[in-house]
């Protein structure tokens, strides 16, 4: 027998080779039917996954991340039979279920219109009310290569013959329709009540713009149609809340054509990201960070040393200088060590804290581009924290602390996830295992949920990473804390220990905020462009009534600016109505209408973005408000 624990702690014993899905429904058939997969010692299965030995089991249901993604993989594959049912002749690729629903990208000579995803998604529903059962079978690579070949799918054929000589292929197969496919899947079609095909895209074979260029369709599925609906109308809000379109309607920030990925930040957006590096700044003061800057380009045996050079030289540009190969950083890293190694240290210096708000160049394809949240050139608020292996467990907790602070400063819920040894790594396995360990001892002291994602460390070392959750509960990956025992080896960094010896130090790389470019793009949708006071780039327009008013509201404007507000006076010749409306268009959060009353020496007229008129307030308890609003970097106006 076996021992299954499942996740509220109780252990069922069971033979050898029960699946998933038997799993649950010993439990409950009730279970059994909305059980999606199985979260088998940290690792996302199928549900038709044997178990064979003593394992923790969480069964996930469309609730969970895990559930999702077999859901939207299985709505991937009905996409691709619906396809296949209308135009026999298509080609499939490749049809993952991604963070939102799944794509799948097909070769088909009929140029897809919204008409026809119409259609698609119509076969789509005839198919479901087909009730058709799920099947995994397995086959050899060469009976899987034969299968392929006699079905005309090249693509699929590529894909197997890149596959070692022993792979064992699985397939998954609904009614007439199989593919290629590693799972996970749920157990019937007939749970899939809700379909919408959102998009179309082009896409090369293997992201290689020397490929075919394909069609992939975007769809999405649910298990209700109320999860749909709601769906949907998130959606039409995200595109309300597009920060491409707010940057430019509040006059944040810009992309040009002569620096595709390259952002441009207006005066305003300098305002908001001013006001975002101040705040790092006193955080990390406050935390005992020292902040240093490190050169943009650096000579090609750096990025050796560093392990870039064959791990990332794809993502990188270079140059020459005076005959010599030279780089622009993709990272701050390297250059944090030459700051580290310029002198001796003792085992009394560490932990030593080095932050950058260091500029760095990535080579993406154009195609990724996206607005801020997918640039060429971006701030990376790094730090590095050289330590003792001692010290490893209480730093990190530190970091994970400094996070949690920030992040609530904006109003974020974050969820966490650990990321293990990725298959191109460098250091043994020992090592790593100590790595892994330290960062999974720290998560369980401060009692934080987290996620395994294995396999998604650095080429370095395993990493905590943090999922921002914003308003309109999407979740953005922005801080991350990356454990390191590689870089110390290749820059040979050494301390004096107390025995008088010299030892290797352990490095923290962490970010907080990640990117400051992506973090803005981020907090623009996260408010819809209306930012609390603090960071607000007018955080009071002051509107005069007539012309003979524009002396007084200057005077209003000029004490405000003197205790450190950011004030304005709308002076223009238009209606006072249509100022009032552009303030609030522009989303400024404090409006004064002044005329003769207040210049009169009465108390000021209050409007605020989201409430409109608040009545009478005077100049003192104004300022007051606008003090305690700013310091205590407060999200509300009331």
């Amino acid at each position: 027998m076996i021992t299954i624990t499942l996740k509220d702690g109780s252990i069922k014993a069971y033979e050898p080779g029960i699946t998933v899905l038997e799993v649950a429904n010993d439990i409950s058939p009730g279970l059994a039917k909305n059980t999606l997969a199985g979260e088998l010692n940290g690792e996302v299965v199928d549900i038709r996954q044997a178990i064979n030995e003593d394992a923790t089991l969480n069964l996930l249901k469309f609730e969970d991340e895990g559930g999702k993604h077999a859901f939207w993989h299985t709505g991937s594959h009905l996409l691709a039979q619906a396809v296949k049912r209308l135009y026999p002749q298509a080609k499939l690729a490749i049809g993952p279920a991604i963070e939102n629903g799944f794509y799948y990208d097909i070769d088909v000579d009929v140029v897809i219109t919204p008409e026809i995803m119409e259609k698609i998604e119509k076969e789509m529903a005839k198919i479901v009310k087909e009730g058709l059962e799920i099947n995994r079978y397995v086959l050899s690579r060469n009976e899987a290569l034969a299968k392929v070949n006699a079905e005309g799918e090249i693509y699929k054929a590529e894909l197997i013959e890149n596959l070692p000589e022993d792979a064992i292929i699985s397939f998954y197969s609904q009614g007439e329709f199989s593919d290629l496919c590693a799972g996970p899947h749920i157990q019937n079609l007939s749970g899939i009540k809700a379909i919408k095909l959102l998009s179309l895209a082009g896409a090369y074979w293997r992201g290689d713009e020397k490929n075919k260029m394909l069609q992939r369709i975007y769809g999405i599925s649910f298990p209700k149609k109320s999860e749909l609906e709601a769906y949907l109308t998130r959606l039409e809000e995200a595109k309300k809340r597009d920060h491409r379109k707010l940057g430019k309607e509040l006059d944040l920030f810009s992309l040009q054509e002569e620096g595709p990925g390259f952002p441009f930040f207006h005066p305003k957006g300098m305002i908001i990201r001013n006001e975002l590096e101040n705040f790092w700044r006193q955080e990390h003061q406050l935390r005992g960070y020292q902040e240093i800057k490190t050169p943009i380009i650096l000579n090609a045996d750096l990025w050796k040393r560093s392990g870039h050079w064959d791990h990332y030289q794809e993502n990188m540009y270079f140059t020459e200088i005076d005959d010599a190969s030279y780089a622009v950083k993709p990272m701050n890293c390297p250059g944090g060590m030459l700051v580290y190694k310029r002198k001796g240290h003792s085992y009394r210096d560490l932990p030593l804290k080095m932050a950058e708000l260091g500029l760095v160049h990535r080579h993406e394809l154009h195609g990724a581009l996206h607005g801020l949240m997918r640039v060429r050139n971006f701030t990376q608020d790094d730090a590095h924290i050289f330590m003792t292996p001692e010290q490893i467990e209480a730093e990190v907790i530190k970091v994970i602390d400094l996070a949690d602070d920030v992040y609530r400063v904006f109003g974020f819920n974050y969820k966490v996830e650990l990321s293990t040894k990725p298959e191109k790594a460098i250091g043994s396995d020992e090592v790593w295992e100590i790595a892994t360990d330290a960062l999974r001892n720290a998560l369980e002291k401060k009692e934080i949920d987290y996620r395994l994602n294995p396999g998604d460390g650095a080429f370095y070392g395993p990493k905590i990473d943090f999922h921002l959750e914003d308003s309109l509960g999407r979740t953005w990956q922005c801080g991350t804390i990356q454990l390191d025992f590689q870089m110390p080896e290749r820059f040979d960094l050494n301390y004096i220990g107390s025995d008088g010896e010299k030892h290797r130090p352990v490095i923290v790389h962490r970010t907080i905020l990640g990117s400051i470019e992506r973090f803005f793009g981020i907090l623009i949708e996260h408010f819809a462009g209306k930012f609390p006071v603090w960071l607000a780039p007018v955080q009071v327009m002051i509107i005069p009534v007539a012309d003979a008013h524009h002396d007084f509201a200057k005077g209003i404007a000029d004490e405000l600016t003197a205790i450190g507000v950011r004030a304005s006076v709308d002076g223009r010749d238009e209606k006072l109505g249509y100022r009032i409306r552009e303030a609030q268009m522009q989303k400024v959060p404090y409006m004064l209408v002044v005329g003769d009353k207040e210049a009169e020496g009465g108390d000021l007229a209050l409007r605020i973005r989201d409430t409109g008129d608040a009545g009478l307030i005077s100049l003192a308890d104004l300022k007051e408000k606008l003090i305690e609003k700013i310091k205590t970097k407060s999200l509300t106006l009331d």
